[in-house]
C-alpha cells in the first residue's frame, strides 16, 4: 500500500484564544472521521494550533482507495423466474452469473460487482471541507464576497502529500506550500518543502513553536526562569498559562515592575489587573507576599524588549491607578446605603430587581440558618448585603471580584467577621473543585443565593437544554449539592424550593421539575466519583416516594450511596439484588394483607422471620447508620437463599400465602430502608 504524509494547515486572522484549543481538537477528530469514512488508513495524527493558524499533520496516509466487492442482493431463490432474470438483466448479466446465499431462513440471489479505489488526492478537497465545515463555532465570519465563513478570515492554505501540493480550492483559498511568519521579524513568507517537516520548519524559519502543549511547555519554563532572576516565585493559574499560549506564536517572557504604592489596595486587585486584563503572571516572595513585579509573553523573537517592557508598565500603571482610585471612592460610601441603587439594578426580566433579590436573599439565609445551626442575624444581614458591591466602581470595572469586593467594603464598614467572611464567601464554589465556604453563615448564604437563582429562573421557564445553560443553572446546583454533602447538612430539599418560591410572591414561578433538575446533578457528582449510576438511581427511588424529612435530606441520600457502594463491593451483593428482583416481581401484582402471628409453616419461614426481625431492631437502634443496616443485609444472604430454595411463596393453602407474601415484603422493607437494590440487577 502507497502511503505519504498529508499536511493542512489554515491560516487565518487571531482566533478566540480561549476556543483555540477547542477548535484545533475539533477539526483534528473531523478530519480523522472523514479519512474513515472514506476508507483511507493512515498511521499517527498529530494537531498543531497558533493564533494564525489551524494544523493537521496525518502520517502515513493511503494514496488511493482499496477497491472493493460490492455485493448487490437480489429476489429469494423461489421467487418468480421473470424476477431473477429482470435484476440479472439489470447488471447486463444472465442468471447463470449471478451467486445464491442464506439470509436468515432464506436464500436469495447475489451479484458481485468491483468499484475501484479513489485516488486520495481527488478525495481530500471534500474531506477537508466537511471536516471545517462540522467544526461547532457559535458565531462565524464573512469576508471578502465569499459565502464561506469561518471563526476568523482564512488568508492561506497548505495541503500537501509529502512534497506535492494538492490541487484544491477550500473556502475560497486556493491550496499551495506557501505560510506565513511573523508579523514582525523574520521571514514574513516562506514554503514547507516537505509535509513531515512542517513542525521544524516553522520553528527553523520563524522561531514559532506550532505545537500547542510544546508552546505551552516554553512559556511556562521562561515565567519560571523570570521568576528565578527576580528572586521570586510565579503564580500560574493553568487557565492563563493556556490562554496566553493561544495568544502567541513565539513566546518571550519578560518582567516589569509597577510603583510599591499600589500594594496597599486588595492583592485580588493587583492579581485580576494583572490576569484577566493584562494577561500577566504576578510573582511572590517564599512567604507569599506578592511583589510590584510582573511577568508578561511578547509575541516577538528579539533580543531587544526595552520598549516592550516600557510600554507595558505604563499600561499597567494606568489601570492600577484607576483601581486605587476606585478603591478610595468606593471606601466613602457603606454597603448599607448602596442598597436603594440595587432597586435600579434588573436581576432578570419578569424576576424583579438586585434589590428584590437582596431582601429574598437575607431572608432564606435567615432560614437556611436556623435549619443548620448557623448564627440567624449575621446570616440575615450578611444576605442582605451580599449583592450590594455589584453598584460599587470596583466590580463594575472587575466584574470577577464581585463579593470578595464586597468582603473588604464590608470590613471598612466595621460589619461583624461572620458578615464580613460569608459576603466574601458566598459565590463559592464558583467551579467544580473551588472550595466551599468556610463557615456556617457563609453556607447559609450560598445555599439562599444559589437556591434563589434555581427556583427564580428555572421556576420562570428558562429551563437548561442539553446543549445550552445560559444562566450556569446546572453548575449552581452541582455547587448548592456539594455544599450539603460535603458539610454534612441536613437539609430538606423540597421544603427549601418551597420557601425560596414563597419568596418570590410571584405565580409565574413553577416549581414542578426544580427538584428532579437539582437531584439530576447528583449522578454527576458520584460519577465524578466513579460511583455507578445505578447506585445513585437505586437510592432516589427508594426514597422520593417516603414522606418524611429524612427521606427528603440530600445528605441522607448520601449516606445511603456511600452505604450501598460498600454493599456492592461485596461478594454477597449479587445474589441479594437477584432476591430483591425475585421479590419485587411477586409482589408486584400481588394482594394481601399483613400477617402478624409468628406460626410459621416451616422452619425457613421462622428462620427468616427472626433474621429479618433482628435487623430491624439494629435497625431501630442505629438510625441513618446506613452502613450498619447493609451489613444485617448482606447476613440475610444465607435464609433468604434457603427460605427460596425451599418454599412456595404462593403456596395453595391461602393462609400460608399471605404470611409468605407478608414477610417476604417486610424483608423487601428493610433493604428499601436504604436503596431499591432491584436497580442494580444486570
Amino acid at each position: 500500500m502507497n502511503t505519504n504524509d498529508f499536511l493542512l494547515e489554515i491560516g487565518t486572522e487571531e482566533m478566540p484564544p480561549k476556543l483555540l484549543e477547542q477548535l484545533s481538537i475539533a477539526l483534528t477528530n473531523n478530519l480523522v472521521t472523514q479519512l474513515d469514512d472514506f476508507n483511507l488508513q493512515h498511521g499517527k495524527v498529530e494537531s498543531f494550533a497558533t493564533p494564525r493558524r489551524l494544523s493537521v499533520l496525518v502520517y502515513g496516509l493511503q494514496l488511493q482507495q482499496a477497491d472493493q466487492t460490492i455485493q448487490h442482493k437480489g429476489p429469494a431463490v423461489n421467487a418468480p423466474i421473470q424476477a431473477v432474470e429482470g435484476f440479472a438483466k439489470s447488471y447486463g448479466v444472465t442468471k447463470a452469473d449471478l451467486t445464491q446465499k442464506a439470509l436468515g431462513k432464506t436464500d436469495y440471489y447475489f451479484f458481485n460487482t468491483q468499484k475501484k479505489g479513489v485516488k486520495t488526492t481527488k478525495l481530500l478537497p471534500n474531506i477537508v471541507n466537511t471536516a471545517i465545515k462540522k467544526i461547532p463555532i457559535t458565531r462565524t465570519m464573512r469576508w471578502s464576497d465569499l459565502d464561506s465563513s469561518f471563526v476568523r478570515p482564512v488568508h492561506w492554505l497548505i495541503m500537501m502529500l509529502g512534497t506535492q501540493v494538492v490541487n484544491a480550492s477550500v473556502m475560497g483559498i486556493k491550496s499551495s506550500n506557501t505560510t506565513q511568519g511573523l508579523r514582525f521579524t523574520g521571514e514574513r513568507e516562506f514554503n514547507i518543502k516537505d509535509a513531515k517537516d512542517y513542525q521544524k520548519t516553522l520553528f527553523k524559519k520563524a522561531r514559532i513553536e506550532v505545537s500547542f502543549k510544546a508552546r505551552k511547555a516554553i512559556i511556562y519554563n521562561q515565567v519560571m526562569g523570570v521568576a528565578a532572576k527576580c528572586q521570586a516565585n510565579a503564580v500560574i493559574d493553568e487557565a492563563l498559562l493556556a490562554e496566553v499560549c493561544a495568544l502567541v506564536e513565539c513566546p518571550h517572557a519578560f518582567s516589569g515592575v509597577f510603583d510599591t504604592q499600589f500594594l496597599s489596595i486588595p492583592e485580588e486587585v493587583l492579581i485580576s489587573a494583572m490576569q484577566s486584563h493584562q494577561k500577566y503572571f504576578h510573582i511572590v516572595d517564599d512567604s507569599g507576599k506578592l511583589l510590584p513585579t510582573f511577568i508578561a509573553v511578547a509575541n516577538i523573537d528579539s533580543n531587544d524588549l526595552s520598549m516592550i517592557v516600557e510600554g507595558n508598565e505604563r499600561v499597567i500603571r494606568a489601570r492600577l491607578a484607576d483601581a486605587q482610585f476606585f478603591w478610595e471612592q468606593d471606601r466613602a460610601t457603606s454597603l448599607q446605603l448602596r442598597l436603594p441603587k440595587l432597586d435600579q439594578v434588573l436581576f432578570m426580566h419578569s424576576l424583579g430587581s438586585m434589590g428584590d433579590k437582596a431582601q429574598r436573599i437575607a431572608k432564606l439565609s435567615a432560614s437556611v440558618a436556623n435549619i443548620i445551626g448557623a448564627d440567624i442575624n449575621h446570616s440575615g444581614r450578611a444576605g442582605l448585603l451580599a449583592k450590594t458591591d455589584l453598584v460599587t466602581d470596583m466590580v463594575g470595572e472587575f466584574a470577577e471580584l464581585q463579593g470578595v469586593m464586597g468582603g473588604y467594603y464590608a470590613k471598612n464598614d466595621g460589619e461583624s467577621s461572620a458578615v464580613v467572611n460569608a459576603i466574601s464567601e458566598h459565590y463559592r464554589p464558583r467551579f467544580a473543585g473551588d472550595d466551599l465556604p468556610s463557615t456556617k453563615v457563609a453556607l447559609a448564604v450560598a445555599i439562599a443565593d444559589k437556591m434563589d437563582n434555581i427556583v427564580g429562573i428555572y421556576g420562570a421557564g428558562h429551563k437548561p437544554t442539553g446543549s445550552k445553560d445560559p444562566y450556569a443553572l446546572k453548575r449552581s446546583a452541582l455547587g448548592l449539592l456539594r455544599m450539603i454533602i460535603e458539610a454534612k447538612l441536613e437539609i430538606n430539599l423540597s421544603h427549601l424550593i418551597y420557601e425560596s418560591a414563597r419568596l418570590y410572591q410571584s405565580n409565574k414561578i413553577v416549581t414542578a421539575g426544580i427538584d428532579d433538575f437539582i437531584l439530576d446533578r447528583l449522578y454527576t457528582y458520584y460519577q465524578e466519583k466513579g460511583i455507578d449510576k445505578n447506585i445513585v438511581k437505586a437510592v432516589l427511588a427508594s426514597t422520593r416516594n417516603l414522606k418524611n424529612d429524612a427521606c427528603d435530606s440530600v445528605y441522607n441520600w448520601h449516606l445511603r450511596i456511600e452505604a450501598l457502594s460498600i454493599f456492592m463491593q461485596d461478594d454477597n451483593s449479587i445474589a441479594l439484588i437477584e432476591a430483591n428482583k425475585r421479590i419485587k416481581n411477586i409482589l408486584k401484582d400481588a394482594k394481601f394483607s399483613r400477617v402478624e402471628n409468628t406460626k410459621y409453616a416451616t422452619k425457613f419461614d421462622k428462620n427468616l422471620f427472626e433474621a429479618t426481625a433482628r435487623a430491624f431492631s439494629i435497625l431501630d437502634k442505629n438510625k441513618n447508620d446506613y452502613k450498619i443496616v447493609i451489613e444485617q443485609c448482606l447476613g440475610l444472604k444465607i435464609v433468604i437463599d434457603k427460605f427460596f430454595d425451599n418454599v412456595m411463596v404462593n403456596d395453595d393453602n391461602l393462609e400460608i400465602r399471605a404470611q409468605r407474601l407478608s414477610l417476604i415484603s417486610w424483608v423487601r422493607e428493610l433493604f428499601l430502608s436504604v436503596a431499591d437494590i432491584a436497580y442494580l440487577s444486570k
